[in-house]
């Protein structure tokens, strides 16, 4: 007898019917690349899927290799996809039509699954920004004065958007230490990681449009995972005044699958209780919830460092998105917005190794005996999470990887 649907066969917790997120792959026997839907630990080849059921419009969608066009195609489109996707992985009668299209996922390579418009990173978390405010200003305020009036941001370098498995050189650049008579050049001595959300544009809009809160599902396709290294002792030297350049555009490294925004309905919270009154555009108090559940964690080489709870960052993508675009800027499909550092209040909660070694003062202590400050050449750093799915189920978002390589001095 026929198995009963392909997600009787292959679906998992995190990875089941609620979840279906999106990737980009290609084989050794077909390197040409593709969108895939994983399902548990199989990748289906969505747009053959497609062909093979006779739905050629949604084939149309589909048969891309990169996501944009998809994600360029609306919400309407996203849903009709979404659910026509559920349809073949559990209909009975589908599955000889679509069973032979799924691969292993040990067996295929992942690329980075969009091209990526613009980059902009924020900076979200207030235990992240506290703890390193008092790392930097200890005699005076920890938060800037406009901290809870605004999520603050930088615009990044969407070309050093990499996907999660590529090696990430060590950066070199210019540093100065606070008793050194003059800046001096070479490989970046402080190298940190910093796990983060990633939120990634679908639908555009158009120049001087600003976009509410409310339309933060319209314009939102899905959530992956982020790690944006950061050359702690380069920015340290050329931040002031107009903030992060080299230090941070060196790599960027994403997870290859892209979570559909309607996954994460059942991990919605609020979020942290207000305690500044905020300007109408960034008010969300009367506003349905856009904060999230996930549960993160950071390994290196490994070892398990910490679980930062992104309930706990006080500006939400809405609110982020809201403030991005509020000035007239347009979005385009491919932007990614990242939210920061994701860090809670607890010690075990840190999502960089700035806060977890207080700037490297109180190394961390490894398995292997080795104490670390910053990252050393070799070092591999992994992000996984999940979020709370419908009826107890998890949702899974896989997880952004990257091993340290030397840098290339010039």
């Amino acid at each position: 007898m026929p198995q009963a649907s392909l997600l009787d066969q292959h679906g998992s917790e995190l990875f089941g019917p609620h979840n279906l997120p999106y990737g980009v792959f290609g084989t050794p026997g077909d390197p040409a690349r593709r969108i895939g839907v994983r399902v548990g630990d199989v990748v289906l080849d969505a747009a053959a899927a497609a062909r093979a059921v006779g739905d050629e419009a949604v084939a149309a969608l589909l048969d891309h290799p990169v996501l944009n066009p998809l994600m360029a195609a609306g919400r309407p489109a996203w849903e009709r996809v979404r659910a026509a996707v559920g349809r073949w992985l559990t209909a009975p009668e589908l599955y000889d039509a679509v069973a032979p299209l799924v691969r292993p996922l040990d067996s295929v390579e992942l690329h980075l699954p969009f091209e990526v418009a613009d980059y902009v990173d924020f900076y979200a978390s207030e235990h992240h920004a506290t703890t390193v405010g008092r790392l930097f200003r200890p005699d005076g305020v920890a938060l800037t004065p406009n901290w809870k009036h605004l999520p603050i941001g930088y615009h990044g370098r969407a070309g050093s958007v990499v996907v999660s498995g590529t090696d990430v050189v060590r950066p070199a650049g210019q540093r100065k230490g606070v008793d050194d008579p003059s800046p001096v050049f070479g490989p970046c001595a402080r190298l940190d990681f910093e796990a983060e959300v990633g939120f990634v544009v679908g639908a555009g809009s158009p120049a001087g449009v600003p976009v509410s809160q409310q339309a933060f599902p319209e314009h939102v396709f899905g959530v992956c995972l982020v790690n944006d290294w950061s050359a702690r002792d380069i920015q340290a030297w050329e931040y002031v005044p107009l903030g992060p350049f080299l230090a941070k555009s060196f790599a960027t490294s994403v997870s290859p699958w892209v979570v559909p925004l309607p996954a994460l309905e059942a991990a919605r919270v609020a979020p942290p209780e207000r305690d500044t009154p905020l300007l109408p555009y960034l008010d969300d108090a009367a506003l349905p919830a856009w904060g999230l559940d996930l549960r993160l964690e950071v390994r290196l080489n490994g070892h398990s460092l910490s679980r930062p709870p992104f309930s706990a960052m006080y500006w939400t993508a809405a609110q982020q998105l809201a403030h991005l675009t509020v000035n007239g800027a347009a979005l385009r499909t491919g932007d990614l917005f990242a939210s920061g550092t994701v860090s809670g209040p607890g010690a075990h909660e840190r999502g960089c190794l700035l806060e977890m070694t207080a700037n490297g003062r109180d190394p961390l202590s490894l398995p292997d005996g080795s104490a670390r400050g910053f990252l050393q050449d070799g070092d591999v750093v992994t992000v996984t999470a999940w979020a709370p799915g419908p009826d107890g189920t998890r949702v899974g978002f896989g997880e952004v990887t990257g091993r340290v390589l030397p840098a290339r001095v010039p």
